[in-house]
């Protein structure tokens, strides 16, 4: 969601402050967590400890109710403790990478979730040794059982899918190796891509990177952003077959554990995890592209705007309205963020204000800071809120959708035990993209001036594009090359880029150049590397886009289901958790609605600009 505007003000050489020089009242209070470094060492040290006692429990499920609870409580405790120590080291390691005692701390605790991993990797196995009946009965002999019964049957459903215990810790040990292609692409993404310098507005000399390349798309000026387009591509192309190389070893990774664990498609085995139907998968890319002429619709429209002979790939970002004619500093949007929510209802406005009064964003830019934003923590911690502030309409709905999360996190965590007090991510990206939907909805009933209106339409406009459609064809190709390696089809180079560029083409339609550097867009995707993850955005969006309707409607019961979804975590399964929230995700038509409400908000904009 975050976007840094302003490309024209690059010529310009701003000192970012160092993180000692902040005030205080705009950076988060870690504190909260541990006192000092020292108290993180002594924790750190504790768990180290802790985990030598995990050997006392293995072989103990067996021996009756009163050991199951035992051991069951420790490895969740154990869980507990190490979330803490990471959510410290990784928070601190953000407010300023380059400060290698942090670094230190950050790697440190990333190590540490490996040992935990392996330490207690026994657990799972020793469960599914025993036989449902000599399970259940537990639940009968120890009353104190019962609230880990959900958890639990999860583990049970699961069944024909964990291996022994000793094959279990293998594959746990083997962890880094089954990572090792997305570690590679990692540091090759982000460290050893040497990328070329071009001639940015007023004829400055600019040197390309991730970030700059994401600002450059959106200059005003075509032939910067073609220039960029074309720069970070050719970089690519020069090492196209090596990116084939990792992501189809990412790919046979998941290939391999999938059939490893009995299987019937690495889908199948990454949506199991939360018991996701793969229909749910199957509907969104149906029905994406049956509504992919509105996308098409959408590309012309920005061709006329633009003025443009052909639309090409690298015009997709830049505004079609120009500057933004509204801005808002971060005292500013704090207002506007409380006014929007309150269609949320008063309990979820208090938490609203504690995050913005107790410290748990983290707002301005400093050296070294990790750049996007994001929402984090852990059970026993507040829900972070990292951001890198600009006086923008984008920061505004970057805030509103991280608070979303954090909101989520707070409830979940106030109302579930610690075996519950999460989330699938599934189920995340609806919390905070039914608040941005909510602040469309209050920016659009509130601001009369055209050119406002039309602005505000335009972003919900881009931001459905980039994450309903454009991730939806993101799913759809990941799928295709789980499902061609499984045939044993080599994913080469050539291969995927001949097959993304068909997609790509297929997705934006004839209005929208067929530019050779886009078939290579494959390869600098990160998410290609998380294991199916990517379609859980378009879900999102869509399932938030229905709620936020009814919630701004003041649909009866609509805020009372919205809360207990936002309360549940992980006590029922995503899809269910869903149902109550009267959002039904097996069925198509919440995606059908989401649809309508982006024709809508096509046919007001179409209308707007006939008069600006």
């Amino acid at each position: 969601m975050l976007k840094n505007k302003g490309v024209h003000s690059m010529s310009k050489t701003t000192q970012l402050p160092k993180r000692e020089e902040l005030p205080e009242e705009l950076t988060w209070d870690l504190t909260a967590i541990f006192s000092s470094d020292q108290l993180f060492d002594e924790k750190y040290q504790e768990l180290i400890e802790k985990l030598k006692n995990s050997d006392k429990y293995k072989g103990t499920l067996a021996n009756g109710a009163t050991e199951f609870l035992e051991a069951l409580e420790f490895v969740l405790d154990v869980y507990r403790k190490t979330e803490i120590i990471y959510v410290y080291a990784h928070l601190k390691n953000d407010q300023d990478t380059a400060n290698t005692t942090y670094q230190a701390l950050y790697a440190r605790a990333g190590s540490l979730f490996s040992k935990v991993s392996e330490a207690v990797s026994w657990f799972e196995p020793e469960i599914l040794q025993l036989s449902d009946e000599q399970i259940w009965q537990y639940f009968e002999q120890e009353p104190n059982l019962e609230i880990y019964r959900h958890y639990v049957k999860q583990m049970v459903d699961n069944r024909a899918h964990i291996l022994s215990a000793e094959q279990e810790s293998l594959l746990a040990g083997a962890g880094e190796i089954f990572s090792a292609s997305s570690d590679i692409f990692a540091v090759l993404n982000n460290a050893d891509l040497e990328f070329p310098t071009i001639v940015g507005e007023d004829g400055q000399k600019i040197q390309l990177s991730h970030g700059v390349y994401g600002q450059l798309l959106e200059s005003t000026d075509r032939k910067v952003r073609e220039a960029a387009f074309k720069g970070f591509y050719n970089v690519y192309r020069q090492f196209k077959n090596t990116f084939a190389s990792t992501l189809s070893a990412h790919v046979k990774g998941h290939n391999y554990k999938a059939s490893v664990r009995h299987y019937q498609s690495a889908r199948a085995a990454s949506l199991s995890n939360n018991h996701i139907p793969e229909s749910v998968y199957d509907t969104l890319v149906q029905v994406v592209n049956r509504h992919l002429p509105l996308l098409h619709r959408y590309m012309q429209l920005r061709k006329r705007l633009l003025g443009v002979e052909k639309l090409h790939m690298y015009d997709l970002y830049t505004p079609v309205l120009g500057e933004a004619p509204i801005k808002f500093t971060y005292e500013e949007a704090k207002i506007k963020v409380l006014e929007a929510l309150k269609s949320m209802g008063d309990n979820y406005l208090a938490v609203v204000k504690r995050a913005f009064s107790d410290r748990w964003i983290d707002v301005v830019e400093n050296k070294g800071k990790r750049s996007g934003a994001y929402s984090s923590g852990s059970y026993d911690t507040n829900p972070y809120i990292l951001l890198n502030w600009h006086d923008t309409l984008d920061q505004l709905f970057t805030l509103v959708h991280e608070m979303g999360h954090s909101v989520h996190s707070y409830f979940t965590r106030s109302n579930q035990p610690f075996v519950y007090g999460d989330y699938s991510i599934f189920l995340a990206e609806i919390a905070s993209t039914t608040n941005e939907n909510i602040l469309t909805e209050y920016l659009l009933e509130t601001e009369k001036d055209p050119r406002v209106r039309a602005y505000v339409l335009n972003h919900y406009l881009d931001g459905f594009k980039g994450t309903v459609f454009r991730q939806t064809q993101f799913a759809e190709f990941e799928h295709f090359m789980h499902v061609e390696d499984a045939k044993g089809v080599p994913l080469t180079s050539e291969y995927l880029s001949e097959n993304y560029g068909r997609l790509n083409a297929k997705y934006y339609g004839s209005a929208v150049e067929e530019d050779l550097e886009i078939k290579f867009e494959w390869s600098r995707i990160p998410h290609f590397y998380y294991n199916y993850y990517v379609y859980q955005y378009a879900t999102g969006f869509s399932a938030a886009s229905a709620l936020a309707q009814k919630i701004w409607d003041k649909e009866p019961g609509t805020l009372e289901k919205y809360l207990t979804y936002l309360k549940a975590g992980n006590s029922d399964y995503p899809v269910e958790v869903m149902k109550k929230a009267g959002v039904d995700m097996t069925k198509a038509d919440y995606i059908e609605a989401a649809m309508k409400m982006f024709e809508k908000r096509l046919n007001e904009l179409e209308d707007l600009v006939k008069n600006i």
